[in-house]
């Protein structure tokens, strides 16, 4: 590593380091924050920009904090803990409109209030790693670590829910247990309304044995295990098999939306209905209106539409169509591997569009 250079940041980039210039080329720091002088050592160096990471702090940002989680800077899962939460959401704004400006070419008329949910504890979905590591004495159970393939080695972590948080450490004492723990690479949390799922990548039969340990810890722990043997779509319930199903809530619409634990979904549920809500207002769908909406995934947004608007069309995948209409119950959602959705068509529905609903994933 070079020898550490005094930098005066500038600004952040969109994965949160620090931007200084330095002998005419672009120095981004890790975990530094724009106004603050560090001293920072390069570990990368390319012809027009290097990679550095702070040694000392020479004039710290009033917005810096000290990180709540023992493993930042270690552990890869979190970038911004050193930032205060304001700081954070106006870095993130900025990202957002250097990419409308730079990539999209476009600039906005006017730009909303940004939105803030829950600082800690919000995380409902994370693909945490796994791995046998005799050096580091055993069973690791946690996110990449920073810059590197290597798992972190995590007791805890505050951006997931405390209660689920909490099963790290036995969530390494179980695998530990498994006969199969060099080849279960990783896990999968999906978090519902009513229901904690866990899904368990293996890469080999489990035994009587391995069985018995994961009913007991699932039964100890009020959790839901999947075992999932290739890709996605072969994930399937292992125990218990009569809990309830994995969904999540939009009360405001009285939409109940099932899932399955690997489809996408929004990390954060509580930011989810609150985004959700906001383009409805904007939308203001009106009760003789077709609406139709691309991307539409899950129907996280369409269902709610479809509470207002005459008829709703989703598009999930190029040509693939079905409709949602308004008279649907009260509770429901279509399912997250619908089996009703006409065959695919080789092109658009050949009528008009009232008009249409360019909603997309935030």
């Amino acid at each position: 590593m070079a020898a550490p250079i005094e930098l005066a940041i500038e600004s952040v980039d969109h994965e949160a380091r620090g931007v200084a210039h330095h002998d005419g080329k672009v120095i981004f720091v890790d975990g530094a924050l724009p106004g603050e002088l560090v001293h920072g050592a390069s570990y990368r160096k390319k012809p027009k920009f290097e990679n550095a990471q702070i040694t000392a702090v020479l004039k710290a940002s009033s917005s810096r904090v000290t990180p709540r989680c023992p493993h930042f800077g270690v552990c890869g899962g979190c970038s911004m803990q050193h930032a205060d939460l304001a700081t954070q959401v106006a870095i993130k704004q900025r990202v957002l409109e250097d990419n409308l400006r730079f990539i999209g070419r476009v600039a906005p008329e006017a730009i909303l209030r940004s939105i803030q949910g829950p600082p800690w504890g919000y995380r409902y979905r994370a693909r945490l790693s796994v791995r046998d590591v005799v050096k580091k004495g055993g069973v690791l159970v946690g996110f990449h670590e920073k810059r590197s393939s290597f798992v972190a080695d995590m007791r805890e972590c505050h951006v997931l829910p405390p209660r689920i948080s909490d099963l790290i450490t036995p969530l390494r004492e179980l695998v530990a247990l498994l006969s199969i723990r060099a080849q279960m690479p990783q896990i999968e949390v999906a978090i519902g309304s009513k229901v904690d799922v866990m899904v368990l990548r293996i890469l080999a039969p489990l035994t009587s044995e391995d069985e018995a340990h994961l009913k007991a810890f699932a039964e100890r722990h009020r959790v839901q295990f999947w075992l999932q043997v290739k890709g996605p779509d072969t994930a399937v319930p292992f125990w218990p098999l009569d809990a309830p199903a994995l969904t999540y809530e939009l009360p405001e619409f009285d939409v109940e939306m099932p899932f399955r634990p690997t489809d996408f979904t929004q990390v954060n549920h509580q930011m989810n209905a609150t985004l959700v809500s906001r383009a409805l207002r904007m939308l203001d769908p009106q009760p003789d209106e077709r609406i139709g909406d691309f991307f539409c995934g899950l129907g996280n947004f369409t269902l709610p539409i479809a509470r207002s608007a005459r008829e709703v069309v989703g598009s999930k995948a190029a040509c693939r169509w079905w409709r949602v209409r308004k008279r649907m119950p009260r509770t429901t959602a279509w399912p997250a591997r619908p089996r009703s959705m006409p065959p695919t068509c080789s092109r658009r529905p050949p009528i008009p569009w009232p008009r249409w609903a360019a909603l997309t994933r935030c």
